[in-house]
């Protein structure tokens, strides 16, 4: 068995120190203020079984606090509070330095929870080691100069989490929409060079790659880009192919049937198609940017966003051949195709491409294809978007989400017309409801009591994010700023016009809904009862973003939490406060959002159909999913959830396995089991527990992670059941 140290260095557990530290404090007292060794030796020993029971490595925090309450459950209170002031008198010599052991044990790669926060950084590789370095220090200053101490503290005490603390002492936002036609039509400047307009379509790619890598570094969320965007440079480069040929055939004194001349074009075409639609996806995966992992980007996939039939066959081109590359894979060290993180691929799902004898249906049909055996790409309904992304003018919008799922609010510009590529998202705040239930201890009136006072605390903490940006110069990423991206304000403009007036948004993020509602009332979500609660919850988090916006003229909007490391940071608080409450803490990790649990055996297109009510209520972003095994087999299935998803839900994904063993050469899923106390990944075919020699792809919360993950949400990959 594990603990994590103050430092997040992990070491083995050993008993003997706790005896050892309650004896040492019994020399501060006298009399029956005393323990007994023997008694010394039982708070040990039931605290070694406490840790044992929740199957997780505690912190040495956590493991004091229960020396602590055993101390006062035996009446030496003058003994525990002696422990408790040697607590916190070394904490206090500790805060003079707050960051040199945390760094020193990144770069020693000995930092247990920062190894495994983000599923796709490798924590060995220097890039990443300083990308974390100037994090702690940022969090550092963060904690002690740039929030409110109640802010802090209810962070740490995972009442609420502020996300990216890492980012937040400089002048960065979280999510972006890249106006990325602006930028290829009108030209743009990257690192000091002008770039012009693109004069085919693999030089569109290009630029696109290198657009993306500059956005990657000047922000801290996911970013998203739209194949449309890169449509109009088919016909470019077909009118230039087209021109080169009759100009070589000319040269050479032949002439060429027009008829046949069109071929040779198409099939130039095509393989300039290949060429861009490769570099896009080779670019984004081995490329690195200024935090040490590939871009996060989303890639969106939408034929009715093309201006013309033209240019709708032309962008169609381009989605196949994306969904060809991606099914394909790309290699890994040995060789092996594997499946790729990123880009994260979106698929809109539309009358012309939905049902059999539509004029896109095959397309649709390869989607399914590569979803089967890569995870992607995900799916966004047109039919129920445009009934729940309604503007003020009465018209409903289809675009994508910025990321895995932060979506924008509709926004009508100056000129009438609406607007989303450009637009951003400030930052997030996440309140973590399964604490407000067990607060209540299930008394709804307090509950409500709470729950006001924690709006009010998500509310100042997402005030600060506003105000961090206030004032911001465009000179502080001018790929953002001044050269498209987002806008093209002067130089030393600040960029506050963009805060207000619902341009961008401020998400106030919820966690945990389904343990939630369970504490409150002890039903689920899958009941009447549950249901009816959990979303008179939603309404009322959608009531406070409303009335602030009102108050503010700022875009506050609920967005349902992608939860990673956060999820096991929650799962530990909770126990911490609460005990191991059944069905509610006792697991490593919360369920994101309103998410119906993982373990609940629910069908999918059951899942899908309740889903769907919570995620019309998360305007602010949302992704449903379905656990399925391997469908490579049966794509049938496969097309009946896509069809399901089109009819009944804005935006939902599959989730299968995709996994290789590089020490024995197994393509199927690897397992996960418990040693020590530990979860570990283990090949199933060979034993290979080395996650150096092994490629395994999962969905994280909502896309993919490849490089593993902590303790907490390791357990909840593990527990997922299927629902196909």
């Amino acid at each position: 068995m594990k603990i994590i140290k103050r430092d997040g260095s992990e070491m083995e557990f050993d008993r003997s120190k706790i005896e050892a530290a309650i004896l040492k404090a019994n020399e501060s007292v006298t009399g029956d203020d005393r323990v007994t060794p023997e008694q010394a030796r039982m708070i040990a020993c039931t605290v070694e079984q406490y840790c044992c029971g929740l199957k997780r490595a505690m912190s040495v925090e956590e493991i004091q606090d229960q020396v602590e309450n055993h101390l006062m459950a035996l009446g030496k209170y003058n003994l525990a509070r002696r422990y408790i002031t040697y607590r916190y008198t070394h904490a206090l010599m500790r805060k003079s330095n707050t960051t040199d052991k945390q760094i020193l044990s990144l770069i020693e790669c000995n930092n247990e929870e920062v190894k495994q926060e983000n599923a796709n950084k490798n924590p060995t590789v220097n890039s990443v080691q300083r990308d974390y370095m100037a994090g702690e220090v940022s969090k550092d200053i963060t904690k002690r100069i740039l929030l409110p101490a109640e802010i802090v503290e209810a962070h740490d005490a995972g009442l609420i989490h502020f996300h990216d603390a890492d980012y937040f002492a400089q002048h960065m936002h979280n999510c972006d929409l890249v106006n990325l036609e602006d930028m290829l039509q009108n030209g743009t400047v990257i690192s000091g060079t002008r770039i012009e307009r693109p004069h085919s379509f693999s030089t569109a790619c290009n630029i696109a790659t290198q657009i993306i890598a500059q956005v990657a570094s000047n922000q801290y969320g996911g970013q998203s880009i739209s194949l449309t965007h890169l449509a109009p440079f088919v016909q470019v480069s077909r009118e230039k192919i087209r021109a080169e040929l009759i100009a070589g055939f000319e040269e050479v004194g032949e002439t060429i049937k027009p008829e046949s001349l069109d071929k040779l074009v198409e099939r130039r075409l095509r393989d300039e198609i290949r060429k861009g639609v490769q570099t896009i996806q080779y670019q984004v995966v081995t490329l690195m940017t200024t935090n040490g992992q590939a871009p996060f980007v989303t890639v969106f996939m939408y034929l009715n966003e093309a201006k013309n039939e033209q240019e709708k066959k032309d962008l169609a081109l381009i989605i196949e051949e994306t969904l060809k590359q991606r099914y394909k894979g790309v290699k890994n060290e040995e060789g092996v195709w594997i499946t790729p993180a990123f880009p994260k691929l979106i698929y809109v799902l539309e009358e012309d491409n939905i049902h059999e004898g539509s004029p896109y249906y095959e397309l649709t049909k390869l989607a399914a294809k590569c979803t089967a055996r890569r995870m992607v790409p995900d799916y966004i309904s047109e039919k129920i978007m445009l009934q729940n992304k309604i503007d003020k003018n009465g018209e409903g919008h289809c675009y994508t989400c910025m990321g895995c799922r932060s979506f924008l609010t509709p926004f009508i510009d100056e000129e009438g017309k609406p607007k989303y590529y450009g637009r951003f998202n400030q930052g997030v705040v996440t309140v973590n409801l399964v604490d407000i239930g067990l607060s209540a201890h299930g008394d709804m009136d307090k509950f409500w009591e709470i729950f006001d006072e924690r709006m009010e605390l998500c509310h100042r903490a997402l005030q600060c994010r506003h105000e961090r940006l206030t004032g911001t110069v465009s000179d502080a990423a001018p790929i953002l700023w001044q050269y498209g991206a987002l806008a093209r304000l002067k130089k030393g403009e600040t960029i506050d016009k963009f805060l207000h007036g619902g341009y961008s948004t401020l998400s106030l993020g919820y966690a945990g809904l389904w343990e939630c509602v369970y504490a409150l009332i002890g039903k689920k979500l899958t009941e009447p009862e549950g249901e009816a609660l959990g979303l008179e919850i939603m309404k009322k988090l959608n009531e406070y973003t409303a009335k602030w916006k009102a108050a503010e003229v700022i875009d506050y909007s609920l967005y349902g939490t992608p939860l990673e490391s956060t999820t096991y940071k929650f799962a530990k608080c909770l126990q911490k406060r609460f005990g191991i409450v059944k069905g509610v803490t006792d697991k490593s990790y919360i369920t994101n959002s309103y998410h119906i649990h993982v373990t609940e055996p629910i069908d999918a297109f059951d899942k899908l159909a309740l889903e769907a009510k919570f995620q019309a209520l998360s305007p602010g972003g949302a992704i449903s999913y379905v656990e399925v095994p391997n469908m490579q087999q049966n794509l049938d299935a496969v097309l009946s959830v896509m069809k399901f998803i089109y009819d009944n839900i804005m935006y939902a994904e599959l989730n299968t396995k995709s996994d290789y063993c590089q020490v024995c050469g197994y393509d199927g899923e690897i397992v996960i089991e418990e040693v020590d106390g530990k979860l570990i990944w283990k090949c199933p075919h060979c034993g290979n527990t080395d996650q150096s020699k092994m490629n395994v792809a999962r969905r994280t919360c909502g896309y993919i992670g490849t490089q593993y993950w902590n303790q907490g949400r390791t357990q909840e990959i593990k527990e997922r059941v299927l629902h196909l």
